[in-house]
C-alpha cells in the first residue's frame, strides 16, 4: 500500500513537472550556446556580439559557438520583414528572423527574456546577475512590426549629445558627433526595435557623410539612413554646401551645380544598402527656394525638382519606384501640395505635427490608397516659438498615444520618425513612440499606465517601479500643464527691436499665489517620495535612478520653485539646478559630462530669476474630469495620462457625453471647457457645442490659425478653454457636450461663480 502510494505520489510529480517543463539555457556552471548561419547579414553579427556582451554580464560567462547549441538563429523569409520568431524545439530554443534585422531583433529579445534593458548602456541599467536561465518548452512568441520604417532624427544636439560627443565620449578638435557616438545610437536603435535614422544636421556639427566609416557602420547595425526635410537625395546642406565653390544654392539660376552635387551622393552611396531619399527642395537653412517670389513660380520650380529628381534617381541609383524616397508636405510646401503637386504615387508622404505633439495633417481617403504610403514626423524636443523645449523630455505619455494612434488609423504605416536632441534624455518617451511603431496594439488608451509600470519595474526592479508610478504619473500631469521649460511664461522668436535677442523676459505671470503654492507643494512631495523610493533600488543603479527620475522630477520641481518663489528661495533653487546638473554630468566617473545643459541657449527662463503672480483667485466650485461622464456615445476612448485631467476622452465625431451636477444657489455661472489642443488634421474644422440641460447648444470652435498668439497659448498651457455663461437655478442640471468634428478630445469642465 505504501509503495502504490508513492507510486501515485511519484507520478503526480513527473506530470506537474511536465506540465511545467522547462528549457534550461544557462544552468549555472557552463556557458550558453549558439549557432547561426555561416552566411549572414552583418546586423546578425552586430547583434550578436551585443547579446555576448549582455549575456557575460548577466551570466559572467561568454556564450560560445557550438554545432550542439541550445540557442540556434534562423533566416526564415517566409516571415515578414524585420520580423522574428522565438520558440523552443525539444532542449533547443530556435530564433527565426524574416531578415537580418528580424534575426537581430529575435537576438536581442532574448536579452531583454534575461533581463537586459534596451537602457543598458545609454541609461546605465546594469541587469541582475543569474546563476540560471531557463524558458518554458511551450514558449512561443512571434513578432513584427506596425509600421515598415520606425526611427528618430537628432536634430538640436548643439548642447547635448554634440558637446558629449566631440568634448567626452571620443574626443575630437572638430565639432562632430563621431563615429563611435553613431555606433552607440545605432546600437540602442537595434535594442528599441528601430531601423531608420535622421542624422544630425544642426550648423556647427559635421554632415554624417563626411564622417569617416559612419555609412559603413550604420550598414552594418541594420539601420536605414534619410534625411530631413530640407536636406534632399542625403545631402546635408549646411556643412557640405559650398557657396563659394558652387555659387548659391538656386535651382533656376544654377541647376547644373545643383545637379551636380546631388549626383555626388547618390553616385556614393548607389553600392551601399538602407538608403531613404528625401525629395523637394528648400533653401539651406530650412528656408524657402531660392530665386522664386510668387506661389505660381515656386509652385512650378518645385514640380521641376520632383520630376528631375526621379531622372538623377534613375541614372545613378536604379528604378525610382523602387527607391524608399520621402516627400515632406512641411509650412509652405504644403500649400504648394494642396495646390496639385504631382508626387509619384511610390513616394512616402509624410505629415508633420504642429513641433508640440499635435499632428496638422494626416491622409485622406484618397491618399491612403498611396502605394508609398505615408509617415508622420513627431517631435519630443523642439527649437521655436512660442518657446523651446530642450531641457528635460516631459511629453504626456497620452499625447503621443492618441496621436500615433490616430495616424495609424488613418493608414499612415511606412515611417515614422520622432525628433530628439538626446536618446538618453527622451528615454521613456522615445522607448514608447517606438514600442506603438513595433506594435500599435501595445497598449489602448486606457492600459496605458500599465506601459509606464512595465517600463518603470524593468528599470528599477518590481517594488520600487510600482511605487513609482504614482510619482512619474503625477510629474507627467504637472508637466501637462507647464512644461518646465515654459515656466517664465516668456516666448522665443519675438520682434528684436522691441526685444533683445527676440526674447521675452521673465516677469508677471498669470497664476494666483494659492495656484503656485499648489503647484510646488505637488512636487515636492513626489521629491519626498523619490527619496524613500530611492533605497529600494538596488545600489548599481543608482546613476540610472538618478538620471531618469531624480535628476528630470528635482529639476522641474526646482524650476517652478525659481520662478515662483520669493528671492531667497528662488536663488537657492537656482543653484540647486546648478548642482543637479554638475552631479549628471559627472555621474558614472564622468561617463556623461557634457550631456546635460540647464539652460539650452541660454533662455531668459534659465537665469537666476522669479516672476511676480498676478494671477487672481477665481474659485472654482466644481471640477470635473472628462472621463467622469454620466452617459457616452458609441466610440468614445478615454485616453490615460494626458491632459491636465490625466483622463481626457476622443470623440467620434457627433460623439457626446454628459454630466449630472447640482447647485446649491441659484445665479450666473461660468461654464468652462478645457480640450486638447489639437490640430483638424483632415483639414477641416474643430467644432464642439455645450449644452445645459435642454437649452439650445452653443457652437464653439478652437481651429487657430498655427502661430497665432491664442495658438501659442495652447501648446504653452497645453488645453484650449472656452467659456459659456449660464444662468442656474438650485437643484440638479445636465451638461452635455458633442463633437462636431473629428479629433476632439476633451479634458475637463469648470464651473466658476459669475462676479
Amino acid at each position: 500500500m505504501n509503495m502504490r502510494r508513492l507510486l501515485i505520489f511519484v507520478t503526480l510529480q513527473l506530470s506537474l513537472m511536465a506540465l511545467h517543463a522547462e528549457v534550461v539555457w544557462f544552468d549555472g556552471q557552463h556557458p550558453i550556446t549558439y549557432c547561426a548561419p555561416k552566411k549572414t547579414e552583418s546586423v546578425v553579427m552586430t547583434a550578436l556580439d551585443m547579446w555576448k556582451s549582455d549575456m557575460l554580464q548577466v551570466t559572467g560567462m561568454t556564450p560560445v559557438a557550438s554545432t550542439k547549441a541550445t540557442i540556434k538563429l534562423v533566416h526564415t523569409p517566409s516571415l515578414p520583414a524585420d520580423g522574428f520568431r522565438i520558440y523552443t524545439n525539444g532542449k533547443q530554443i530556435i530564433i527565426e528572423g524574416g531578415n537580418g534585422r528580424g534575426m537581430a531583433y529575435g537576438l536581442l529579445e532574448l536579452s531583454r527574456l534575461a533581463g537586459v534593458s534596451p537602457w543598458i548602456w545609454w541609461g546605465d541599467v546594469v541587469p541582475e546577475k543569474k546563476n540560471r536561465l531557463v524558458m518554458n518548452d511551450d514558449f512561443e512568441t512571434e513578432q513584427h512590426p506596425s509600421v515598415a520604417y520606425r526611427g528618430i532624427f537628432l536634430n538640436d544636439e548643439d548642447w547635448s549629445l554634440r558637446l558629449w560627443s566631440h568634448k567626452n565620449f571620443e574626443p575630437s578638435a572638430k565639432s562632430e558627433i563621431g563615429p563611435k557616438t553613431y555606433r552607440k545610437v545605432f546600437e540602442l536603435m537595434l535594442r528599441l526595435r528601430a531601423n531608420t535614422i535622421w542624422p544630425a544636421m544642426h550648423p556647427g556639427t559635421t554632415a554624417f557623410f563626411k564622417i569617416p566609416g559612419a555609412k559603413a557602420i550604420a550598414d552594418s547595425c541594420g539601420m536605414v539612413i534619410g534625411t530631413s526635410h530640407c536636406e534632399p537625395l542625403l545631402r546635408n546642406n549646411v556643412d557640405e554646401w559650398n557657396t563659394a565653390e558652387r555659387g548659391a544654392f538656386n535651382y533656376r539660376t544654377n541647376r547644373e551645380q545643383v545637379h551636380q552635387y546631388w549626383i555626388e551622393r547618390l553616385k556614393e552611396v548607389k553600392k551601399s544598402k538602407d538608403n531613404m531619399f528625401t525629395i523637394g527642395m528648400r533653401g539651406i537653412h530650412d528656408s524657402s527656394m531660392e530665386g522664386y517670389k510668387t506661389e505660381q513660380e515656386k509652385f512650378d520650380g518645385l514640380q521641376q525638382v520632383i520630376n528631375d529628381q526621379q531622372e538623377l534617381l534613375r541614372q545613378h541609383v536604379g528604378n525610382p519606384a523602387k527607391q524608399m524616397q520621402v516627400f515632406v508636405p512641411y509650412k509652405e510646401v504644403l500649400q504648394l501640395y494642396e495646390k496639385g503637386l504631382q508626387v509619384p504615387d511610390y513616394v512616402t508622404l509624410m505629415w508633420c505635427d504642429d513641433n508640440y505633439g499635435y499632428m496638422t495633417r494626416l491622409s485622406n481617403a484618397k491618399e491612403q490608397q498611396r502605394s508609398g504610403g505615408a509617415g508622420v514626423y513627431y517631435h519630443l524636443s523642439y527649437w521655436g516659438r512660442p518657446h523651446d523645449y530642450l531641457w528635460l523630455t516631459t511629453t504626456q505619455p497620452g499625447l503621443i498615444y492618441n496621436e500615433m494612434r490616430e495616424a495609424y488609423n488613418h493608414n499612415v504605416r511606412k515611417l515614422w520618425i520622432v525628433n530628439v536632441h538626446d536618446p538618453k534624455v527622451a528615454a521613456y518617451d522615445l522607448e514608447l513612440f517606438l514600442d506603438l511603431a513595433w506594435n500599435i496594439n501595445c497598449e489602448d488608451g486606457q492600459t496605458l499606465t500599465k506601459h509606464l509600470e512595465s517600463w518603470l519595474c524593468r528599470q528599477f526592479g518590481q517594488e520600487a517601479g510600482k511605487r513609482l508610478l504614482p510619482v512619474m504619473h503625477e510629474f507627467y500631469r504637472l508637466c501637462g500643464e507647464r512644461r518646465p521649460e515654459f515656466m517664465g511664461y516668456t516666448q522665443v522668436e519675438l520682434d528684436k527691436k522691441k526685444y533683445p535677442r527676440g526674447l521675452s523676459a521673465v516677469g508677471d505671470i498669470p497664476l494666483s499665489a494659492i495656484e503656485a503654492a499648489q503647484r510646488l507643494s505637488a512636487f515636492q512631495h513626489l521629491k519626498t517620495e523619490i527619496m524613500a523610493i530611492r533605497m529600494l533600488v538596488r545600489s548599481e543603479l543608482n546613476d540610472a535612478f538618478f538620471a531618469a527620475i531624480e535628476y528630470p522630477v528635482s529639476a522641474a520641481a526646482a524650476m517652478s520653485t525659481k520662478i515662483l518663489s520669493d528671492s531667497i528661495e528662488s536663488h537657492r533653487a537656482y543653484e540647486e539646478i546648478q548642482a543637479l546638473t554638475k552631479r549628471y554630468n559627472e555621474m558614472n566617473g564622468g561617463k556623461w559630462r557634457h550631456l546635460m545643459d540647464a539652460a539650452p541657449r541660454k533662455l531668459p527662463v534659465f537665469d537666476n530669476v522669479h516672476a511676480q503672480l498676478t494671477g487672481a483667485d477665481q474659485p472654482c466650485i466644481m471640477m470635473l474630469k472628462a472621463a467622469d461622464y454620466q452617459s457616452a456615445s458609441n466610440g468614445t476612448r478615454i485616453i490615460q495620462m494626458l491632459g491636465h485631467s490625466m483622463n481626457a476622452v476622443a470623440m467620434p465625431k457627433d460623439g457626446y457625453m454628459t454630466y449630472d451636477i447640482m447647485i446649491e444657489d441659484e445665479g450666473d455661472y461660468i461654464l468652462q471647457t478645457a480640450l486638447i489642443p489639437t490640430q483638424p488634421n483632415d483639414d477641416g474644422d474643430l467644432r464642439f457645442c455645450v449644452s445645459v440641460d435642454d437649452r439650445q447648444s452653443v457652437v464653439y470652435s478652437f481651429k487657430e490659425p498655427f502661430r497665432s498668439e491664442r495658438w501659442k497659448q495652447n501648446v504653452l498651457s497645453g488645453q484650449a478653454v472656452r467659456n459659456t455663461k449660464v444662468h442656474l437655478h438650485q437643484g440638479h442640471h445636465t451638461i452635455t457636450v458633442r463633437a462636431l468634428d473629428n479629433h476632439i478630445v476633451f479634458d475637463q469642465l469648470r464651473i466658476f461663480k459669475s462676479f
